[in-house]
């Protein structure tokens, strides 16, 4: 088992640095790979894992997020609501439209997410169908409190949701369009403070939610940082793992994270304290050209 465990390390290691070079070679830009994502689920993000109610909160700071959904629903988690909310993003911002049409049939939908269509209880097809849901039925609210006073913003993701995905053949096409229109709010947030990535990345690290957190958040950061920072665990913990019950079980899991973000975002310069995670002045992972 050690030994199948140590190839698949291997190859998913190997797959990132590929995956680096091909970014570095390449402006996401010209390489048609630019992408955006939403500022709200880049200071605080949404669950790693499966969360039994159906509020869910982080923090960053002053800022707070609460992501709420129907009882019998469900809220999302995981690595495809990010996808998604990249995909919804960088659609919203390229077409400037509030309704996003999510193509003639799952496969091909599924296929801009960098995901393969595959059947049974527990195969993606499912798990889009699943996520998708969750995701379109859920409402945000945004808190930023200050000594004096504080901010709040509520907001629903989509307006509208219409998805004609055929429940067995992902690859039918259907006799409508699937397509979400996203609510007013939301809209305006993402058109008016697009947080910019590299698609390829994305694809890149998709297999860990918490990987996805930390380059969106990283390259980010670093995007108005003029001086060292350092972050205390206590608070990284709160904005990335509040479902981790110890901060040194969070700090293992965030740092092994971190190592795999720094195969593929290389000019991200920072150190591991015990006190925290230092980050210093670097090059952002998308040109700011």
């Amino acid at each position: 088992m050690k030994k199948s465990n140590n190839v698949d390390n291997n190859a998913n290691i190997e797959r990132l640095v590929s995956n680096a070079l091909a970014i570095e070679l390449e402006d996401a830009k010209e390489a048609g790979t630019l992408g955006f994502m939403t500022r709200a689920m880049t200071l605080a993000t949404l669950p790693h894992r499966s969360v039994k109610s159906n509020v869910f909160q982080r923090k960053n700071g002053s800022f707070t997020l609460t992501i709420m959904s129907p009882p019998d629903v469900g809220l999302p988690f995981g690595t495809i609501p990010r996808l998604l909310l990249a995909w919804m993003t960088t659609e919203a911002v390229r077409t400037k439209s509030r309704e996003l049409i999510l193509g003639n049939s799952m496969s091909e939908f599924m296929s801009q997410l960098g995901l393969l269509a595959s059947g049974g209880r527990w195969g993606s097809i499912t798990r889009v169908k699943n996520q998708t849901t969750r995701l379109f039925s859920s409402t945000i609210n945004a808190r930023f409190s200050t000594d004096g006073g504080a901010a709040i913003i509520n907001q629903v993701i989509a307006e509208k949701a219409m998805l004609w995905w055929h429940p067995k053949n992902a690859d039918q096409v259907a006799l409508w369009q699937s397509s979400v229109t996203l609510s007013e709010q939301f809209y305006k947030e993402i058109i008016e403070h697009p947080i910019p990535i590299d698609i390829r990345a994305l694809k890149a690290l998709k297999q860990s939610p918490m990987c996805l957190d930390i380059y969106v958040w990283m390259t980010y950061r670093v995007s108005y940082l003029r001086n060292d920072v350092l972050i205390p665990w206590k608070t990284l913990a709160a904005q990335f793992g509040s479902d981790y019950a110890r901060i040194r079980d969070f700090k293992e899991a965030f740092v092994k994270a971190l190592q795999r973000v720094y195969v593929v975002y290389g000019a991200a310069k920072f150190s591991v304290e015990e006190a925290g995670l230092l980050i210093k002045p670097s090059k952002t992972h998308i040109s700011m050209k």
